[in-house]
This record gives C-alpha cells, sequence and structure tokens, in this order.
C-alpha cells in the first residue's frame, strides 16, 4: 500500500477530505486518524492523543488495528467513515492486488441496517469531495460502491462464515460490543477471526468503532491487553467519553441520560464498560442439558405435565410455549412452539390450545400480558388462563439452579439453546437483580421453555432473588 497523499495533508485539503471533520469540534479525530497512519504528531495533538490512547508515544508508523471506544454521539462512525474514504481513494493497493483484482473495504456490524449507517458516512464524504466524487464508478447501490482505484465498499453480514474469502484493503466493524460474543454460534472472535486473513495480503488496518458494554467480547478484551503504555504499539486503542470525542454534543443530554439511570449513561456517554451486566449460563452448561437427536416428546401416561405460554400480538415477537414434566428429580421438557409474526393470535392460541390438550392440559401458565385478552381467547378453546406468580426474572432466576445442579433435559432445539446462553443478570441502582435478553436479542422461547421447566419442578414463586444470588455464589 502507497499512500497518495498524507492523511494530515487530505485533511487539511477542501477539495479532498478537507469538509469531512471541520472545524475544533473535530479536532481529536482529525489527531486520531493521522496518528493512526503512523504519521508524527505536533504537540497540541499529543496531548489530544495521550488523553485517550493512554500512552503518551503515538504510532511511529501505521498500525494494523484502530479500536476506538466512544459512548454514542462521539462522532466514531463520521470518523471512521472518512477514515475509509481515504484508505480506499488516496491509496495506491496496485502492489497488492493481482492484475484485474479488485480490493474489497467491508462495513460489518450486527445487522446490515446498522452497517448501513457506516456505509453511508463513506458514501458522504466520498461525494461531499469535488476530488473524490469523480472516482465513484457508476451510481453507488444500496450495499456497493464501485471505485476507479480498484475498490469496492461494501456492506457485509458480521458473520464468520459469510466474509471469508475476499481481499480486503481495510475493513470497518461497528459497534462490536452488541455483536453475539462467546458461547454464541457466530461470536464477535470468530468473526474477527475470519476477517484478519483477508486484511494480510495487504496489510490492511481493522477499523473497530463501538459503544463500550459488558465486560465480555473481544472489545473488551482488546482493551484490556492493548490500551495504555503496554499494548502492542501496532494495535491503536482510544477510549473515553462522548464529550471527550465530541465537545459539541450538549451537556445536558449526557446529564438527563446519567439523571435516568447512571450505569447505563455511564456506558451509553461515559465510555466505561457496564460492571452491571452479567452472563446468566454458559453455553457448556445449557448444552449439557440437551438430549441429543430428540427434538419432542409425545405425550405419555402417567406424566403430570405443566405448560408455559409467553403471549404476543402478532406483530413484533413470537408467540412461544412450552410442556414439561417432572420424572425423578428431572424437570424434562417435552415441546416447544414457536410462531413467528406476523401471524393471526387467533389462530396461533387455537393451535397451542389443540397441542395442550394433546398433553391431558386444560390449563396453561403465562404473564400478564396484553391484560385480558390471553384469558379471554384460551377460554374460547376450553383452555384456562392463568397468570403466573413469578415474573420474567424470578422464573429464569428460579431455573439457573436447576441447570446448575444438571436436573434440567432440554430438546436438540438450537433456538432454545442460544436464547438461554444470550440472557444477562443486571444488577438495578436499587440493588435488584433482573434477568432480561440482550440488546438487539430475543428470548421469547427461552422465557416458556423456563417456565415449563420451573412449573414442572413444583417450585413456589417464593423463590426469591436472594435465593438466586445464593445459587450463584
Amino acid at each position: 500500500m502507497n499512500p497518495l497523499v498524507s492523511m494530515r495533508e487530505a485533511l487539511s485539503d477542501p477539495l479532498l477530505l478537507g469538509k469531512a471533520l471541520p472545524g475544533d469540534t473535530w479536532a481529536l479525530w482529525r489527531t486520531l486518524l493521522i496518528a493512526s497512519m503512523g504519521e508524527p504528531l505536533n504537540p497540541e495533538e499529543r496531548e489530544l492523543f495521550a488523553q485517550v490512547a493512554g500512552r503518551q508515544d503515538s504510532p511511529s508508523e501505521r498500525v494494523d488495528e484502530f479500536w476506538s471506544i466512544v459512548g454514542r454521539r462521539g462522532g466514531k462512525t463520521r470518523a471512521a467513515g472518512t477514515l475509509g474514504a481515504y484508505i480506499s481513494t488516496l491509496c495506491d493497493w496496485s502492489d497488492v492486488l493481482a492484475p484485474g483484482e479488485r480490493g474489497v473495504l467491508p462495513v460489518l456490524a450486527a445487522s446490515t441496517s446498522q452497517a448501513d449507517r457506516a456505509f453511508q458516512h463513506i458514501a458522504g464524504v466520498l461525494q461531499h469531495s469535488p476530488t473524490l466524487c469523480e472516482m465513484i464508478e457508476g451510481e453507488p447501490t444500496a450495499d456497493t460502491i464501485k471505485l476507479s482505484t480498484n475498490v469496492d465498499i461494501q456492506i457485509k453480514p458480521a458473520n464468520f462464515r459469510t466474509i471469508r474469502g475476499i481481499t480486503s484493503i481495510s475493513a470497518i466493524a461497528d459497534e462490536v460490543a452488541f455483536w453475539h460474543v462467546e458461547g454464541s454460534r457466530n461470536p464477535d472472535s470468530e468473526i474477527i477471526e475470519a476477517l484478519l486473513p483477508s486484511l494480510a495480503t495487504t496489510g490492511g488496518m481493522l477499523i473497530v468503532i463501538s459503544s463500550p458494554y459488558a465486560r465480555r467480547g473481544e472489545l473488551y478484551r482488546t482493551y484490556r491487553q492493548n490500551y495504555g503504555p503496554t499494548g502492542d504499539p501496532s494495535i491503536l486503542v482510544t477510549m473515553a467519553a462522548s464529550r471527550v470525542f465530541n465537545p459539541g454534543l450538549p451537556e445536558k443530554v449526557v446529564r438527563k441520560a446519567y439523571a435516568r439511570n447512571p450505569a447505563v449513561a455511564a456506558a451509553e456517554y461515559g465510555g466505561a464498560f457496564r460492571t452491571d451486566v452479567e452472563m446468566l449460563l454458559s453455553r457448556e452448561v445449557v448444552e449439557g442439558a440437551v438430549q441429543i437427536g430428540v427434538s419432542e416428546r409425545g405425550p405419555t401416561k402417567g406424566n403430570a405435565y405443566f405448560a408455559f405460554v409467553d403471549p404476543s400480538g402478532g406483530s413484533n415477537d413470537s408467540m412461544t410455549l412450552a410442556v414439561a414434566h417432572r420424572e425423578g428429580g428431572m424437570a424434562v421438557l417435552d415441546v416447544t412452539l414457536e410462531q413467528k409474526p406476523p401471524f393471526s393470535p387467533d389462530a396461533t392460541v387455537a393451535s397451542f390450545s389443540k397441542v395442550l390438550k394433546s398433553y391431558g392440559l386444560k390449563t396453561v401458565t403465562g404473564d400478564r400480558y396484553a391484560g385480558e385478552w390471553p384469558r379471554e381467547r384460551f377460554r374460547q378453546y376450553g383452555v384456562t388462563y392463568e397468570v403466573s406468580e413469578m415474573n420474567k426474572s424470578e422464573i429464569y432466576g428460579a431455573v439457573v439452579p436447576a441447570f446448575n445442579s444438571g436436573s434440567v433435559t432440554l430438546l436438540d432445539d438450537d433456538v432454545t439453546v442460544d436464547q438461554f446462553v444470550g440472557l444477562e443478570r443486571r444488577t438495578g441502582r436499587s440493588g435488584r437483580d433482573t434477568i432480561d435478553h440482550a440488546p438487539n436479542a430475543h428470548d421469547d422461547v427461552a422465557n416458556a421453555v423456563a417456565g415449563a421447566l420451573v412449573g414442572a419442578t413444583g417450585r413456589s414463586s417464593s423463590y426469591t432473588f436472594e435465593d438466586m444470588k445464593r445459587a450463584y455464589a
């Protein structure tokens, strides 16, 4: 790779990137982009650099990886888009690309809609540059910008299976803290590991931008290993509050966020990893409960069954049902049903009721969702809907000891396993724990399964959070 223009020159030239990060509020980001390319900093820039990098010495050569941990509204997506635009237009990659080969700058996020934000920032930077806009070949599509530099900027799913086989001149990984982490079937670690070989041929830079979240995953691991003076010089990790990176962010916005929830605001705007969020169950524990090859257990005479339903109105979330029974000291899952949206609530209740009756059940338990309608709908089909005395967090807390003691038998179902593994335990401001799915995840199946398992064991609602905490100890 051969830079045709230095990053400093590009950021100061209005014909190139001079309009991308203008003014004093973007001074820190300009400094970091210059430093990431291994260009020397002036004394004022060195102070800015040390403020967020935890080290005094800026890189003496272009870094292999640039990780920026910044709260929301800190300008990280725009800055990454500017860096991506520079790398794809103002650097010559002909020495590492085979004749006729096109390099790729993939933009990855937890979803393609999220990746589109960074992609649009790159497009905006290119289109508003009098010189760089002329390098765009044809009209950009929804997921690809073709450049005359033999580089394609593309939105790619954050999936370790689908990013293999490309030659990347750089890569932007957006909001990595909210990708699937350890325990999932598409963990952030495997995605990054699959991505790095695509950069090996070109020596391209991995660009990671994210707000912090829980103390786990690749973002936290890289921060622990490489932030500060003892970190790998080729891996630049920066971290600070949103207003440090973006002084233009109104202070009252941050102040109100801290007043609402200090723990959340410390991550969202303070740039700090959350200490109140932990994984509930490990994958090893959950998978250890699975009876391989068994997807359903039919009704058996002599078993006393218990059913739990997680209702839904049919537009957004799935509606789920689980049936379980007790066998010796084990809580055994017999069947799970998931109706994904959109669906007819009445038709789903009718279908679920038929299954309940096949297990000899005329009663199903669920939460207080949507007031009276679940009771009315199930009543029409001869099933009594009873409201659970335990809320969702209490149900999850009650099933944890059963998992950890090996007294749960699950069906061979990936969705059930993945949703249990994705559950998080969070400590609120009052000190009370709550359990729920992670951001951008779901727990509809896990909720029904946990309710059925707890009901099958006969565990009462007197199981408290103090009990749960003793189980964790």
